[in-house]
Order: C-alpha cells, then sequence, then structure tokens
C-alpha cells in the first residue's frame, strides 16, 4: 500500500479487517512502529470523528501529529498556468512538496462543491497532492469517497455479523442540506467486495453514479427492501443526476423501529434525531453507531501501520 485514497488500495480486505480487529483487543503492540515519523493532517473542512480517530491511531503507532486547518491559512491555487493575482496565494506544487519534508505521511480532507460534477469527480485537491507529494497520503473524506469509514463499516459488520452472508440494506433518509455521494459510494464499493447480500434504497431521483452501483439490486419500496435485513446503514446523499441538489425531503423515509425490525443500524455520524433515524432506534439495542465510531480509530489505526510498514521496507 503506498497511498490510501481508495478501498481498492487495500490488496486483501478481509486480511486487514481481521488484522485491525487483533489490533483492537491490543491497540498498542506496535506503539514504536511509529517512532519520530510524522502525520501531517490536512483539513479543508471540519471534522470530529476523523480528525480525532485519526489522530488517536497515530498516536497509538508512537506518530507525532501536526493538524492544520487549511480555512484558517490561505487559498491553494491548483491550475496549472494560472497567473496568481487574485485570492489564491499558493500553488500546490509548492506546498505539497514542502509539507512532504515535515511529514512521513499526510492526510487530507477535502469535501466536494456539490456544484460543478465534472470537477469534484477529478478529485483535483486529492490527486494533486498525490501527484506533487513526495510521502503517501491518506483520504480523509474527498469528493467522491470516504475509504477510512467504508473500512471502518466493513470492521463493524464483520464482528456483528451473525450469518455467514448477512443482508445489508443502504437506505437514504431525509436531510435539510445537500450531502456528499462520498460515504455511499466506498459503503457500496467495499460492501460488493465482501460475502455479502447488498442491496440499496432511495427515492427516484436519488441514483448514484452507475459505475458506483453496477449490478447492486436498487429498490424505490424501502419497506421492501427493508424485509429480513440484518444490518440498515442510513446515509443521506443529494441528487447525483441533478447534482448536488435536494429533490426531496420525504420524511416517510426515516428509519423507524417499525421499518427497522430486528436488523442492526448504523449510521456514520452525525446524524440528525427524528429527522433521518427515529429516537426509538437510535436509542435501541438494534443502534450500533457508536461501536461503529469507535472502530474509526482501528481502520485509521491499520492503514497508518501498513504505509508505516512499506516506509520501513
Amino acid at each position: 500500500m503506498n497511498n490510501y485514497t481508495s478501498i481498492h488500495d487495500i490488496k486483501n480486505l478481509s486480511k486487514t479487517i481481521q488484522e485491525a480487529i487483533t489490533l483492537k483487543a491490543n491497540p498498542f503492540q506496535f506503539d514504536t512502529l511509529g517512532k519520530h515519523k510524522t502525520l501531517v493532517m490536512l483539513f479543508f473542512n471540519s471534522s470530529l470523528r476523523t480528525r480525532l480517530s485519526t489522530e488517536k491511531a497515530a498516536k497509538n503507532l508512537g506518530m507525532d501529529v501536526m493538524i492544520l486547518d487549511i480555512s484558517n491559512t490561505w487559498n491553494l491555487e491548483f491550475k496549472d498556468g494560472t497567473v496568481m493575482n487574485l485570492q489564491t496565494a499558493e500553488h500546490i506544487k509548492e506546498a505539497a512538496q514542502v509539507i512532504s519534508q515535515y511529514a512521513d505521511i499526510i492526510a487530507v480532507r477535502a469535501f466536494p462543491s456539490l456544484k460543478n460534477k465534472e470537477e469534484d469527480a477529478s478529485e483535483y485537491i486529492l490527486n494533486s497532492f498525490k501527484t506533487y507529494a513526495s510521502v503517501p497520503i491518506v483520504n480523509m473524506e474527498s469528493a467522491t469517497a470516504h475509504p477510512l469509514q467504508a473500512l471502518t463499516d466493513a470492521i463493524t459488520i464483520t464482528e456483528h455479523a451473525i450469518k455467514k452472508k448477512p443482508k445489508v440494506v443502504l437506505s437514504w433518509a431525509p436531510h435539510p442540506k445537500a450531502l456528499p455521494h462520498a460515504v455511499a459510494n466506498s459503503f457500496i464499493k467495499t460492501m460488493q467486495l465482501l460475502d455479502v447480500d447488498l442491496s440499496v434504497t432511495h427515492p427516484k431521483g436519488y441514483d448514484l453514479a452507475s459505475e458506483i452501483i453496477k449490478d447492486t439490486p436498487v429498490f424505490y419500496n424501502q419497506k421492501k427492501a427493508l424485509q429480513d435485513a440484518d444490518f440498515v446503514y442510513v446515509k443521506n446523499w443529494s441528487s447525483y443526476d441533478q447534482y448536488g441538489q435536494v429533490i426531496s425531503q420525504d420524511p416517510n423515509w426515516m428509519i423507524t423501529k417499525e421499518k427497522i425490525g430486528n436488523a442492526s443500524c448504523m449510521h456514520c455520524l452525525p446524524v440528525r434525531r427524528n429527522m433521518v433515524i427515529a429516537d426509538a432506534v437510535l436509542d435501541s439495542e438494534n443502534s450500533i453507531v457508536i461501536p461503529q465510531a469507535n472502530n474509526r480509530t482501528f481502520a485509521a489505526q491499520i492503514v497508518l501501520k501498513n504505509l508505516l510498514e512499506q516506509l520501513s521496507s
């Protein structure tokens, strides 16, 4: 693993999941691996779980951590040939190379604009760091992907599954804001690599990119989709076809106790109670959102461990 920007950077997902679960039982067993190594975390957007869990993961491995909120510094320029006489003060070509001198691994978080589909799909921020940095890059959520969350979700399902091939449903739920597709995209990609019965349910108009869905079954009838589910992953996303638009806030798509039955309920958090998921679900034994959030540390830690081992080889 030279970088971790996609779930497909993991060569053997099942093995990595088991390694993360083993690491969870003894998180400090490799606490000298990162000695004299530095993780620089760059946030173009705010974060709670990703920021804290990734920092904790690095420190569990003995790494030093430096954090920079890009919004509190200056605007970076990403385009070639630009005459920089407006708002941008530094080009990514210099910035990435300079930061690489201070870091052994760089982690980047940069959301999409949700205004320009092609620009967001290009992942120009993440890919610019991959191009110009001389150290490994970790994706802490980009315009189209959140592979740390996806690995977390895979670990959580593996830990809680009681069937050899559980039924896993990704369900859209209403939200007042336009949200990215990154979590849904990476969750689907990851589940497609595991031995699960995966399906997706959402209202018409919220279809995700065909190259993400592939042959995964999609239902516009939520009740039908949730029948006999073992895991229900709840997430909102904005329209992909009418890019970035909120075209429905149908409250009937909220996840309730009646809908979820005996299934385990998952969400990446933060979650809007009684809009996305009802209190009766979140406060019940069906909810595994807190153990899921705890696994963020061990997903990040196994990724950093693999990158550090690669640096040492």
